[in-house]
């Protein structure tokens, strides 16, 4: 099952998750035949996004978009409150390495949270301090929570996953070397045993002498249906004679949702109809 594990070691106060995606991280590629630095990218950010949404306190839609001068113009991932997720990299040239760096350029990554009752969405530049996806949201989280944490991630083309640690105020107080330890434990987890063992098993080979209290996992999806009403009102809004040159000059309309994996297309009679047809009698 595709879902987040959370766990909370309570003796030491430090609290975790694991995530593991198989089917939705699937769906997500869609028929994108992404080079591997770029899926294995996809894929870590896929699941750090998931990881972070059913963190959050307050429960909404968080939106991370990398965006850079590279061989890699975006990447952005999305989840909601019930953790259904959906992602996309846009490519430009030729991907030759694999580091952030290399990737991205000047890359910078900005954080979208929309939540019950804000009056606009809270956006915040996120600096790409690190080399890897693990450790520029190590970073983040540190800097925007107060509290050091820990993240070990992974992805090929059949899965995504990610262990994660953080330390709670308290744990010092606790057992002033208990993050030490949990950090080195969960420092010998390889990217096979993060792809491959349920979430229980790989806990229990990390941490088999800790005391750790497992809640309820949490399904993640990718669930994103065709919308077609919506697509036919935004071809309205750019007006008819805009649509009709289209056609004239490329013989259809073709409008690609890459977030959510759907392709639309309008040839002429489709596009009259949106004009001349029933629909019209209704205003």
């Amino acid at each position: 099952m595709d879902a987040v594990q959370r766990f909370l070691f309570e003796d030491l106060d430090i609290r975790g998750a694991v995530v593991q995606l198989t089917e939705s991280w699937q769906k997500i590629q869609g028929k994108h035949a992404y080079a591997k630095p770029v899926m294995t990218l996809l894929g870590e950010m896929s699941a750090v996004t998931a990881i972070i949404a059913a963190n959050l306190k307050t429960p909404g839609r968080i939106t991370f978009q990398l965006s850079g001068h590279g061989a890699v113009n975006m990447l952005v991932l999305d989840c909601n409150e019930s953790l259904n997720l959906r992602g996309h990299a846009k490519t430009e040239g030729p991907i030759v390495g694999g580091s952030l760096a290399e990737l991205f350029g000047d890359g910078r990554l900005l954080l979208s949270l929309d939540t019950a009752g804000m009056r606009q969405p809270y956006q915040s530049y996120v600096p790409l301090e690190g080399d890897s996806i693990a450790k520029v949201f190590e970073h983040f989280l540190e800097q925007s929570e107060q509290t050091p944490a820990a993240l070990f991630l992974a992805a090929d083309k059949d899965a995504a996953a990610g262990l994660f640690l953080q330390k709670l105020p308290g744990a010092d107080l606790k057992n002033h070397d208990g993050w030490n330890r949990l950090q080195q434990l969960a420092g010998t987890v390889t990217p096979g045993e993060l792809l491959s063992l349920e979430a229980p098993q790989l806990l229990m080979r990390l941490f088999h002498e800790e005391t750790l209290r497992l809640f309820k996992p949490r399904p993640v999806r990718h669930d994103f249906p065709p919308n077609w009403e919506r697509i036919r009102a935004t071809l309205r809004s750019l007006g008819r004679d805009e649509l009709e040159s289209l056609i004239a000059e490329q013989g259809e309309v073709v409008v690609r949702d890459d977030l959510s994996n759907h392709e639309y297309r309008f040839d002429a009679e489709a596009i009259r109809a949106l004009f001349d047809g029933p629909h019209q009698m209704l205003h």
